[in-house]
């Protein structure tokens, strides 16, 4: 790691602050609602040190402005935040959007800073705001406006950045990005004028150093904080990197660590999941589970997307919330010696969490070990399995003496603790956010003896901020412990850097094994001894411990073992998806965001046909041509549900207000006397429109939205025989092709798996549907269909009724 970290550098000292645990959430869409959620965490008496603003802040979606109304005074709700200890992150896009008199497009265009196509024009793609320029970080000029932007943004209490989309992500193209042959110009030390293909890979990792640049340019007595989606090796100097877009399961949970650990093996040791998981609704407890584990990752925060549950550590009832509150409360413990961890790393280009593996290379079974990890000498082992606690599972120790302990919170749904022989561990006081904390407080060291009665530690010690430390502004204090006739003595071995010892107690707990320990107090920087019990004592300490340790495991109510939450009836609706169940059919309807079908699972063959998350993709339908036109986002009301078992088919009638006096109803059903075949029967309707109008609505088409994820995205294709006749197979190198007239399918068309040996079937009505159109992506296919486009009356309304069915390919 040494020799990467020569050549790649290491990670940027982050500020004391970020280490704590970050709140996020795609939806804190006001000023208020950000502040009730922080004060929620201080009144609940649940650690946190930062919250996020995702895209909800902006106006309109234009990245460096805030929304009048919801945000009116962000400098102020910042202030409020800084009150109650809180600090405050803002997110910013590379997708700038094209406007004229939109500040940021007007000086970015004056500056001559986009990505340009082949023909020298500006490349233009969808994002959040619509038809979006994008600066190329590429130019150091580029770099140089974005940061005078970002140093301007600060002036508004952005205490850091967070750097999405800058892949870049592209909406409405095949492959998610912009096209390989858009032109940058590049700067010569970096390669010059080139093609997007060269420069894709880093393009994240230079906007996160431009941002960066802004933040250093801003206050140069702050270090910067950045979070970056997409980076290149090196990106550690500028930002921090989150594992992506996750979902809320338990596979999920478990691919997690793995991620971590390598992005830490690649020199980015600044680095964590969604704690919840971002898509989808978590249970109580993988919610917890998660928090359990995600607490101890180098960067620790929760997050999740717009449409979901609420995630927040209160939100999945008390007895999740308490475990979320202790695993909290133990980081923010272990703070002293995480902020320690990455001092090292800052300066050797070690790994914060490191693999099992680092304390015994020579052991080949640790390498398989996925659901443990090491932050220096402390090993924790968690559970990534929903019917075992970190207490109940065999968990493979290193070669060595490795001592269990904890802080009086062991919980069922917290992972385990072990300190390698030979360690001093040194921790703080729980405290709620990192400006509690003072160097005058008490310092604890726990202590695992080795083999020869001897251990060693480490505590780095500074401003929690700033750049003093380069000047020699710190605290490096070396402690040792010596076992000597019955005695164990702990001292200060030497120190480094300028600062003075404070004034403070010093805690002393040697750990025994079983989690017994004794413990002992003195001031710090004077030697400190003990007395160690008779072998006989020890046994008996020990066997003590195990017996209360058993014994509060027993008492301690676990977080319920919830799979989804219970009912499903009523208004209750309105946030709890809806399985339809019957024949061939597993599906999951959520009404409360656009009446969506998230899942469909045809059960004889194990296959999922659809790609969603909740409040985007899946099945879902429009009112317009345009993407994302009214119908796919609003509140559902469900109007009738009919269960198998009361004598009728399985089925769901949705019905969702589209403005105008309109109303887009849907009706979903697994058929009774056809149990292969889910129909979709939706109408746009006319219920109150204006007699000004003579009856009749806007413009409107029914717009039918799949997204079906590719099993097999190699050995697929879209085939139909047209209505002319003749026989089509639409391949995904087609990219997008609509059908019209006779080249319309006539009345089914399929995708089929050849890898599988399976087909979705679409039947449909052609005289319904005016339009069909095949849109590949990276892993999936939109199969639509369109209706005509007119106005509707009460007497008129538009229709399509469709169906789907899994066949088995010859």
């Amino acid at each position: 790691m040494t020799s990467l970290s020569r050549a790649i550098g290491t990670v940027s000292m982050p500020p004391k602050w970020s280490l704590g645990y970050h709140q996020c959430r795609w939806s804190y869409d006001s000023s208020d609602k950000v502040l009730k959620v922080v004060r929620t965490f201080r009144e609940k008496g649940i650690p946190c040190d930062v919250v996020w603003m995702d895209i909800d802040y902006m106006d309109g979606f234009r990245c460096f402005t805030f929304d009048s109304s919801r945000f009116p005074n962000p400098k102020s709700m910042v202030d409020d935040l800084h009150s109650i200890g809180c600090k405050a992150i803002w997110m910013l896009d590379p997708g700038i959007k094209k406007e004229e008199g939109y500040f940021v497009y007007e000086t970015g265009s004056e500056n001559d800073v986009w990505i340009r196509k082949e023909d020298g024009s500006p490349f233009i793609g969808e994002v959040w705001p619509g038809d979006c320029v994008f600066p190329d970080y590429t130019c150091e000029r580029t770099r140089t406006w974005w940061a005078s932007l970002v140093k301007d943004f600060i002036s508004n209490g952005v205490d850091g950045i967070w750097n999405d989309m800058n892949e870049p992500a592209v909406f409405k193209s095949t492959t998610k990005t912009m096209p390989e042959s858009n032109i940058h110009r590049g700067d010569a030390d970096i390669g010059g004028v080139q093609h997007h293909s060269y420069y894709h890979n880093v393009y994240g990792m230079l906007m996160a150093r431009s941002t960066y640049e802004g933040m250093a340019k801003a206050n140069t007595d702050k270090r910067p904080f950045v979070l970056t989606r997409a980076g290149f090796i090196g990106s550690q100097r500028y930002a921090a990197t989150w594992t992506g877009d996750n979902l809320s399961n338990w596979e999920h949970l478990h691919m997690s660590l793995p991620m971590v650990l390598q992005l830490g093996l690649s020199g980015q040791p600044l680095s964590g999941p969604d704690i919840g998981g971002f898509a989808g609704n978590a249970t109580p407890k993988l919610f917890g589970r998660w928090m359990g584990m995600g607490a101890l990752f180098p960067f620790s925060r929760g997050h999740s997307e717009t449409g979901s549950i609420d995630h927040e550590p209160w939100s999945f009832g008390e007895e999740c919330e308490e475990v979320c509150r202790l695993a909290l409360l133990r980081r923010y413990r272990l703070l002293p010696h995480i902020y320690t961890l990455f001092y090292l790393s800052h300066m050797k280009g070690t790994p914060v969490a490191a693999p099992v593996f680092f304390a015994d290379p020579q052991d080949p079974e640790l390498r398989k070990i996925e659901t443990s990890f090491l932050l220096g000498p402390l090993l924790v082992c968690a559970s990534t399995v929903p019917d075992e606690g970190a207490h109940e599972c065999s968990h493979k120790l290193p070669k060595g003496i490795w001592l269990p302990f904890d802080f009086g919170d062991s919980h069922p749904d917290l992972p385990v603790l072990f300190l390698r022989g030979g360690a001093i561990l040194p921790i703080g006081r729980p405290i709620k956010h990192v400006g509690e904390a003072s160097l005058e407080d008490d310092i604890s060291l726990i202590i695992s003896l080795d083999e020869n009665g001897k251990s060693e530690g480490l505590l780095f010690e500074d401003a929690g901020d700033g750049y003093g430390f380069t000047q020699g502004n710190y605290l490096l204090t070396y402690y040792v412990a010596e076992l000597h006739s019955s005695v164990v003595s702990v001292k200060v071995l030497k120190t480094e850097g300028s600062w003075k010892r404070p004034k403070r107690n010093l805690n002393i707990n040697v750990l025994l094994g079983g989690g017994a320990m004794i413990s002992s107090h003195g001031i710090d920087g004077e030697v400190v001894h003990l007395r160690m019990p008779s072998d006989s004592e020890v046994s008996s300490l020990v066997a003590t411990s195990e017996i209360e340790q058993k014994k509060r495991l027993e008492m301690i109510k676990p977080i319920p073992d919830i799979d989804e939450p219970a009912g499903q009836e009523g208004a209750e609706l309105s946030k709890i998806p809806v399985d339809l169940k019957s024949g061939d059919w597993l599906l999951k309807v959520v009404p409360w965001i656009g009446g969506r079908i998230i899942s469909m699972t045809h059960l004889p063959s194990d296959s999922q046909w659809l790609h969603s998350r909740i409040e985007i993709n899946g099945y879902e339908e429009y009112s317009g041509t345009e993407y994302r036109s009214a119908g796919c986002t609003e509140e559902y009301e469900v109007n009738r549900r009919y269960l198998e078992q009361s004598g009728e088919e399985e089925s769901i009638c949705l019905e969702g207000d589209i403005g105008g006096g309109l109303i887009l109803q849907r009706h979903i059903s697994i058929l009774k006397d056809s149990p292969n075949t889910v129909q979709i029967d939706s109408s746009i309707l006319a219920r109150s429109v204006g007699a000004g109008s003579g009856g009749f609505s806007r413009l409107v088409c029914l717009r039918v939205h799949p997204t079906f994820t590719l099993l097999h995205p190699t050995e697929v294709v879209v085939a139909f025989t047209a209505i002319n006749g003749s026989k089509q197979e639409i391949y995904p190198e087609s990219g997008e092709v609509v059908l019209e007239g006779d080249m319309r399918p006539n009345g089914e068309w399929m995708l089929v798996d050849n890898c599988a040996g399976l087909s979705l079937v679409n039947r449909f009505d052609p005289s319904q549907v005016s339009k069909c159109l095949v849109h590949w992506g990276t892993g999936d296919v939109n199969m639509e269909l369109w209706s005509e486009e007119r106005p509707v009356s009460k007497d008129t309304p538009l229709g399509i009724c469709h169906q789907y069915e899994v066949r088995q390919t010859n």
